[in-house]
């Protein structure tokens, strides 16, 4: 008898692992600055994917807006960290019934999409993103770099930011990605 409680207690245990792991998540597995004429463009791997209880939200019409935060600091040894770059660009998706399409927006581009993992892709999408001037980094310098892409929950709807009070599920988040930068000669090494 003790061992089957054991074992029921195991299957409980692996069942609710298994559960938390089938969640919604932000990875970002890998992030680099690219020299472009006169800037640095951010260019990211990253993954997205819903839990189905968000993607019934997405397919029932309720926004999600997502803010993606970029920072390069240049460290002190005795002193706060002194800010470089510091950018933000916020991106959306939505559901539209009549046409039955998903829409993507990245400031004043929309774009439409038959299937909600073709947006997905297309929400965590960055290719040259414009972050910082060439002139703002010095040849000598070695800077830190920072990316976070995160559900911006002030913009749900007011039913759904009261049920993130209570709630993990609407708490989508990566976590913090960070990289060392020493630019030499006009290319930024990670």
């Amino acid at each position: 008898m003790r061992f089957c409680k054991k074992i029921s207690l195991f299957l409980l245990i692996l069942a609710s692992s298994l559960a938390f792991s089938a969640g919604s998540s932000i990875n970002i597995k890998s992030a680099e600055l690219e020299s472009q004429d006169d800037y640095y463009g951010l260019d990211a791997d990253v993954e997205l994917s819903f839990d189905k209880e968000i993607e019934e939200a997405i397919n029932k019409g309720v926004p999600l807006n997502f803010l993606i935060e970029f920072q390069i600091v240049s460290p002190r040894k005795y002193w706060f960290d002194d800010e470089i770059v510091t950018a933000s660009q916020n991106v959306s998706l939505s559901y539209h019934a009549l046409s039955r399409q998903y829409l993507v927006n990245r400031g004043s581009h929309q774009q439409s999409y038959d299937s909600l993992s073709e947006a997905e892709e297309e929400l965590v999408a960055l290719d040259e993103w414009k972050v910082v001037e060439k002139s703002v980094l010095e040849k000598s310098g070695v800077y830190k770099a920072a990316l976070l892409i995160r559900l911006d929950q002030t913009k749900l709807p007011k039913a759904i930011q009261v049920d993130t009070i209570a709630s993990e599920k609407w708490n989508i988040s990566s976590q913090k990605f960070e990289w060392i930068l020493k630019e030499t000669s006009g290319k930024v090494l990670k």
